[in-house]
């Protein structure tokens, strides 16, 4: 039998299973304790984090409103083209300014007789050489009829103004005491970053409690590439996925003529859901090193069973991701490909012969 080191973080290997429930109670305090830790110094900056979170969702909704006004106003200049009337942009100009000054576009009915009594008003030496014009004559015309009438000597006209002070990007709470909750969550999704070496640790040696010896020095090599793995994947979510897939939900609502009105504390769900279950998730080339290395599973099971593996790949994503197809496929693809880049780490890192063998 192999000497036990004595520098080895886990030298405990042979435990009954009463000391395994007992040491995975020890690991669970230890691991909240940690948890707790970055909970508290969470609080000092909870009110930064909700700020930046916020980014990939005004991000969103700018760019969902952007195409709106470019579409919108767009739609109006082709019917003036239509109708042979004089433009005041070009597509090209509604384009620079939606894209590249970031203005949006609201829509007035405006009745230009009193407009130009206003600028009379004001200005009288400049505009009082220009006759208003004359209101219509009554008659026996129908109420509905004069409306009408009424309603077309309005002239549309759109105002732009810029998309930072839209309400419509700002976001909302429904209740009183919704701030501070979400005060609360972001405090929380930073403690459990900062605790994620200290947690990643403590999983780690309640799995190390029931190996041999000479299969501990595995978990020792792994703890940092699995906490690597965890904040890699964690950091796709929120700088990579998070914006596409806003993209693709908030479609639905222009699609089906719904105006969103996104809540920060539902959006602050998202956000701690996806990178956790990302997180969680790109573990798995390094969990199948690991299942090889202690003889549980070997490349060829890993080969004859890939279909097997993709079908639960798809059901994990599902259950790790909010429900929107987009998220899901983004992390299952992200699974397939890391699950066959496991197998291609377990062909170029062979263990030995005999997983028993020092």
């Amino acid at each position: 039998m192999p000497e036990t080191r004595e520098d080895d973080l886990f030298r405990e290997s042979t435990m009954t299973f009463g000391q395994h429930l007992e040491e995975l109670r020890a690991c669970l305090f230890k691991a909240l304790g940690g948890l707790l830790v970055g909970f508290i110094i969470g609080l000092f900056v909870g009110d930064y984090v909700v700020k930046f979170i916020q980014r990939p969702l005004f991000n969103a909704l700018d760019h969902y409103y952007q195409k709106e006004s470019e579409e919108r106003v767009n739609t109006e200049l082709a019917k003036l083209k239509e109708a042979g009337q004089a433009s005041p942009w070009t597509p090209d100009q509604v384009n620079e300014f939606v894209e590249k000054e970031h203005l949006l576009a609201d829509e007035y009915r405006v009745d230009p007789a009193q407009i130009l009594q206003g600028l009379k008003d004001a200005y009288p030496e400049q505009y009082k050489n220009i006759p208003l014009p004359s209101p219509p004559k009554p008659s026996d015309e129908s109420k509905s009829d004069a409306g009408a009438k009424k309603q077309s000597k309005l002239i549309r006209v759109f105002l732009w103004h810029d998309s930072a002070s839209d309400p419509r990007l700002q976001s909302r709470s429904l209740a009183t005491a919704e701030p501070f909750s979400i005060y609360i969550k972001a405090s929380l999704l930073v403690g459990v970053l900062l605790a994620s070496p200290w947690i990643f640790y403590q999983i780690w040696h309640f799995v190390a409690a029931g190996l041999y010896p000479h299969e501990r020095q595995y978990v020792q090599r792994y703890l940092p590439f699995s906490l690597g793995l965890f904040l890699l994947g964690a950091s796709l979510a929120f700088f990579v996925v998070f914006e596409p897939v806003l993209n693709f939900l908030l479609s639905f609502n222009k699609s089906q003529g719904i105006v969103p009105e996104l809540r920060i504390n539902e959006w602050l769900g998202f956000v701690m859901i996806l990178p956790v279950g990302f997180g969680i998730g790109f573990q798995l080339p390094l969990v199948m090193l690991f299942l090889e290395r202690i003889g549980v599973f070997t490349v060829r099971s890993y080969l004859s069973q890939w279909r097997i593996a993709v079908l639960v790949i798809f059901v994990a994503a599902a259950i790790l991701t909010p429900p929107d197809a987009y998220s899901m496929l983004l992390l299952a693809c992200s699974l397939t490909f890391l699950y066959f880049g496991g197998i291609l780490l377990c062909k170029l890192l062979p263990r030995k012969s005999s997983p028993y063998s020092p």
